[in-house]
């Protein structure tokens, strides 16, 4: 074969497989961070395969009500899609169904029976709010990130390093909830002083009145840790006790009970939802309450590789 046969020949192999390459690749059809991304899903029965397209409407619909309205629908759409692909803790799946660990998820049965005749008007918001924000995730420093978000903050938001792990995006805001206009954050409980002690394995008989001990409160106005009955316990201790609703609580004793008044919904790190709802409706954008509650991050779209774990 003549060289000139040669390099014609190898021309036409290079050109078959770039051509192949290509057509596998379609670039008119680039992966996403929504879409075909596939997502495995770990639910009650095990792991199932599905896409973030048909997983996200399912999780957003689960974690915030469709009365919040568009704009806090959308940060939803971007917090969860960004939660599910920075999420690292499960081996066999990308994010589980479970809200005490991943997010809160119901499938379309669940949620028809949740929402009766309204399912259609319901999923065709969540759907929309889900489709404006196609593809669009959180990142710091080029990474996703971890998207977390609560029910709601009374004043401000917790920082991350007073539970978890610091991280310069999830510090303490100011979140714009108040006991006026956000009621249902508020909360009491009492326990009797034989059911406190039962719960929190206090060995003391003196007079319930001197039970209650120093309380430190973290920077963000909430118990980093409190005595009771001699014992010191940090705030997530005690919220997980007793059942609270959040760390920010104060605790009296009335002469029969000890009674807890509680401000807020949740772990207090991130997106507050109720937040979200609030600035939606003084006009502000989903970039804008992402960028508030997510400060220093930046608000991408762009392809990503095919796994809800990018670092997986």
């Amino acid at each position: 074969m003549k060289t000139w046969q040669k390099l014609y020949f190898w021309c036409v192999v290079v050109a078959a497989l770039t051509g192949l390459f290509y057509l596998a690749s379609d670039p008119d059809e680039p992966l996403s961070a929504d879409g075909r991304t596939p997502l495995t899903l770990l639910t009650d029965a095990g792991p199932v395969q599905t896409t973030m397209a048909d997983y996200l409407p399912l999780a957003v619909a689960a974690e915030m009500p469709v009365s919040f309205g568009p704009e806090a629908l959308k940060a939803q759409a971007v917090a969860a899609r960004t939660f599910a692909l920075a999420c690292q803790k499960h081996a066999d799946a990308d994010v589980c169904t479970n809200s005490g660990c991943c997010m809160a998820y119901l499938d379309e049965p669940a949620l028809r029976e949740r929402w009766g005749g309204s399912f259609g008007e319901n999923m065709q918001a969540v759907r929309a709010a889900v489709a404006a924000t196609d593809g669009e995730y959180l990142t710091y420093e080029g990474t996703p990130i971890q998207a977390a978000f609560h029910a709601g903050s009374i004043g401000c938001t917790e920082d991350s390093g007073a539970i978890w792990s610091a991280l310069p995006y999830l510090v303490s805001v100011e979140s714009p909830e108040t006991a006026e206009n956000a009621p249902t954050l508020m909360s009491d409980a009492a326990f009797s002083p034989a059911g406190l002690a039962a719960t929190l394995g206090l060995e003391t008989d003196d007079d319930p009145a001197s039970w209650l001990g120093p309380v430190v409160p973290d920077g963000a106005g909430r118990v980093r840790t409190i005595t009771i009955g001699g014992k010191r316990f940090t705030g997530s201790t005690v919220r997980a006790l007793l059942g609270l609703r959040s760390t920010a609580f104060t605790a009296a004793w009335d002469g029969t009970a000890f009674r807890f008044t509680v401000a807020g919904s949740g772990h207090g790190v991130g997106m507050s939802q109720t937040g979200a709802m609030l600035y939606a409706a003084q006009g502000m954008l989903y970039r804008d309450i992402l960028a508030h509650y997510y400060p220093g991050t930046e608000l991408v779209t762009l392809p990503v590789q095919p796994s809800g774990s990018p670092s997986k």
